[in-house]
């Protein structure tokens, strides 16, 4: 029997937004195959942590006892690293998504931005014109997604799990990574050079926020998961 998928969605939407509108749950339910996609804490109508350090902690424990195969978008890529590395004997497959150099740059944060999450945190808690399109970006995606803007200005404001050296090697085998050529959380290549064996699909002109829609994304993260 397969094992259940689980679904991480990125900072400030929803599950239903990455994962119901894009195809995901459906086609995997089509396959027979059992899926787990919670919102994340603040995300979606789901109440946030008193304590924001413990999200990966929140998570692990949404797991069955028995592994998972699972795929994650940004932040939900590097949730998935995070406890992956931890505990690879939890899981099986994983597709991770929007993430790449930004996972060992001294300056990003957990929400898988390359930027200061300090910096992005305060111009959303302004107001004014003069906010950046990414700002304005976020506080859409939030607004459409009900998502509470604190839970997205906390993510971004918090010191994120340090990835540079968790042991990801024992990982490669597992992993896909899927990043478009246009994605600011490039290039590919420091993840790809700690997860050996893994594979790369780069979808060509796609930026971050179009990757869940990106077919691409869904084609290459369904044969991974063996869903035809």
């Amino acid at each position: 029997m397969s094992p259940p998928v689980l679904l991480l969605h990125g900072l400030a939407t929803s599950a239903h937004r990455t994962w119901g509108e894009t195809g995901w749950l459906d086609l995997l339910a089509d396959a027979g195959r059992s899926t787990i996609a919670p919102n994340l804490p603040g995300h979606g109508g789901a109440p946030g942590l008193e304590d924001w350090s413990t999200l990966e902690d929140h998570v692990e424990s949404l797991l069955p006892d028995s592994p998972v195969d699972a795929v994650g978008f940004s932040l939900g890529a590097r949730i998935l690293l995070v406890l992956a590395s931890r505990s690879p004997e939890r899981f099986g497959r994983l597709v991770v998504a929007g993430v790449g150099a930004n996972l060992f740059r001294d300056r990003a944060d957990s929400s898988g931005v390359d930027s200061s999450g300090a910096d992005l945190a305060q111009q959303l808690a302004e107001t004014g014109d003069d906010r950046t399109p990414l700002v304005h970006h976020f506080d859409q995606l939030a607004a459409s997604s009900g998502t509470d803007p604190e839970a997205v200005r906390a993510l971004l404001g918090r010191r994120h799990t340090p990835l540079i050296d968790a042991d990801l090697a024992v990982l490669g085998p597992k992993v896909l990574v899927v990043l478009g050529t246009a994605d600011f959380a490039g290039p590919a290549d420091p993840l790809m050079e700690r997860l050996p064996g893994a594979r790369l699909v780069e979808l060509r002109g796609v930026d971050h926020f179009a990757t869940p829609k990106a077919m691409g994304f869904l084609d290459a993260g369904l044969r991974h998961l063996g869903v035809d």
